[in-house]
């Protein structure tokens, strides 16, 4: 969120990176556990640089070759430490004749694909109001970040969206893993007995109700409209738009600086169409739970 907004709307590390370098964005979370010809190259590069695989985190940006020689480091936020690491790299660089890499097996644990015959729905959050004022640069940012995701739907589920049809496979999951704060980080999801109310119909078309989200202990919880839009033909859906917008309050342990009490908060759905790349972005409450997350 804060790299999108600083370092990676700079024009300069823009130029450089889509003339000088081959970029490629990953959740290291799934590389550095991967036992397969992937997760092997990627777990050679990280374990160069300060970051050691199988000691936490090797979140970061890193500079390597081809064939896996590391050239740099960064996980600071601000275009001007990038710059300098991705112009070192330039300087440091020797070309080399590379074999490719073999593929081979894929670690079939961490194999992430949407589903066959199914939707790839695009998901954007939103805090709306209620910070506080600052003249901070950063937190500016964090205030004004969005959060987003996918979610992924069934087979079964888009034929009975199809038939006019909301199945509750659907509604839970919507509920418990995209109706969460992500705009500062990475959020905690709702738990199945934290759906207090998801009363929500479809109707010739149109998406109305009412939704109520709370932990057990009160600290966390969002209420809120649904109103949206779906539409098919020739048996696929052809539109999903929707909008869920009321007041969420609390904050988990990697969302820390939300809104004082209630605060206005808003999640987006629409369709995502064509063969985009992102569709294969694995949703965020999918990570070591595919099938907890898509039953």
């Amino acid at each position: 969120m804060l790299d999108r907004a600083s370092t990676f709307s700079d024009p300069e590390v823009v130029k450089l990176l889509k003339t000088r370098f081959i970029p490629v964005a990953i959740d290291q979370a799934y590389q550095r556990r991967q036992q397969d010809a992937e997760g092997r190259f990627y777990q050679k590069i990280a374990n160069q640089g300060p970051r050691k695989v199988g000691r936490g985190t090797t979140q970061g940006l890193y500079v390597a070759t081809a064939d896996g020689r590391f050239l740099g480091f960064n996980n600071n936020r601000g275009p001007a430490r990038v710059k300098r690491m991705l112009n070192q790299a330039l300087i440091d660089f020797r070309p080399v004749d590379v074999r490719p890499i073999t593929r081979g097996k894929p670690d079939t644990k961490y194999v992430r694909i949407p589903p066959r015959g199914g939707l790839v729905i695009r998901v954007t959050s939103k805090v709306l109001g209620g910070y506080a004022e600052t003249n901070d640069r950063w937190r500016q940012m964090f205030q004004q970040s969005l959060g987003r995701d996918n979610l992924w739907v069934r087979r079964d589920e888009h034929q009975a969206l199809v038939g006019g049809r909301l199945q509750e496979s659907l509604t839970q999951r919507l509920a418990r893993f995209h109706l969460v704060d992500n705009t500062r980080g990475e959020p905690p999801m709702w738990k199945a007995n934290e759906i207090r109310k998801f009363d929500v119909s479809l109707k010739e078309g149109q998406l109305r109700g009412k939704i109520h989200l709370q932990t057990a202990s009160g600290d966390r919880g969002y209420e809120a409209d649904l109103v949206g839009f779906v539409a098919s033909q020739d048996g696929l859906v052809t539109r999903f738009d929707a909008v869920v917008k009321g007041e969420f309050w609390g904050e988990g342990r990697y969302t820390r600086g939300a809104p004082k009490g209630r605060f206005p908060f808003a999640v987006a759905f629409t369709l995502a169409t064509g063969a985009d790349v992102a569709n294969k972005v694995p949703p965020q409450g999918s990570r070591g739970w595919l099938d907890g997350y898509i039953r």
